[in-house]
């Protein structure tokens, strides 16, 4: 599995565990841990074993965002690769054909947050800490989440939680679906864990039609949308796993696809 000081991976069957490993900087962001979050994402797609990723922070914290401390000193160039780096990290959790699971075991603040939100479902703990305080810093936004927040929870409830920038609990992001669910904090990991677990049932070609159409909806009107899944529909058709589901209907079995 694919590893640095910064990430952290695992393997739990056909589930690829991935924790940001800045304990003592409660998992901040920085230039170096973006980079090695591309480095492992991309091991993981092109890993044929692993099926769903989960990805959570090691110790009490998600994330608690940039590391601000490295942005004051940074150049201009390091601020743009920083930038770029983050963005190509955001692109890679929301286009992989593998479903990602977030596990926000505590605080995800700023970029912190924006990461958890890139991934496909968000497992918070009720009492997390969530916040978006970008510009009370005089600072913005760089994941896409602009765009992210009005998919999750509507372009009105997106300007007060980016405008005003005040913290909300897991339950309360739960309650207005900016996170999938929201639970007490011990059991995050082992929920995010047997959801995962669900999703490696799945068929791997139509989870990936489905998170690349789903991504593109606000930008598709319904004939466009129809046009899409028709092609992914028949692609479907001439799978293996389109067989082995059929199959497995009939003889009223659990189908084992294998993503061909």
């Amino acid at each position: 599995m694919p590893e640095s000081e910064s990430v952290s991976c695992e393997r739990r069957g056909q589930v690829a565990v991935m924790r940001l490993n800045r304990q003592d900087r409660l998992n901040s962001l920085s230039l170096e841990l973006y980079e090695a979050l591309e480095r492992a994402l991309r091991e993981l797609a092109d890993d044929p074993e692993v099926r769903v990723i989960v990805l959570t922070g090691a110790g009490r914290a998600f994330s608690a965002g940039a590391n601000l401390q490295e942005h004051g000193g940074a150049d201009q160039g390091r601020r743009r690769a920083y930038v770029e780096t983050g963005q190509r990290v955001h692109r890679l959790l929301q286009t992989i054909p593998k479903p990602i699971v977030a596990a926000v075991n505590g605080p995800a603040v700023g970029a912190g947050l924006e990461l958890a939100l890139a991934c496909d479902l968000v497992i918070a703990a009720e009492d997390a800490k969530l916040r978006l305080p970008e510009l009370a810093l005089g600072t913005f936004v760089g994941g896409g989440t602009t765009f992210v927040l009005a998919q999750r929870v509507g372009l009105t409830r997106a300007k007060e939680l980016l405008l005003l920038g005040e913290f909300l609990t897991g339950a309360e992001a739960a309650r207005i679906g900016l996170v999938n669910r929201a639970i007490p904090s011990d059991r995050v990991l082992p929920e995010a864990l047997a959801l995962a677990d669900e999703l490696t049932r799945r068929a791997p070609i139509s989870i990936g039609h489905a998170k690349r159409l789903l991504d593109r909806a606000r930008l598709l009107d319904a004939e466009e949308a129809m046009a899409l899944e028709a092609e992914a529909l028949l692609e479907c058709m001439g799978s293996r796993d389109w067989q082995e589901g059929m199959a497995a209907f009939r003889e009223k079995r659990p189908p084992r696809f294998i993503g061909e």
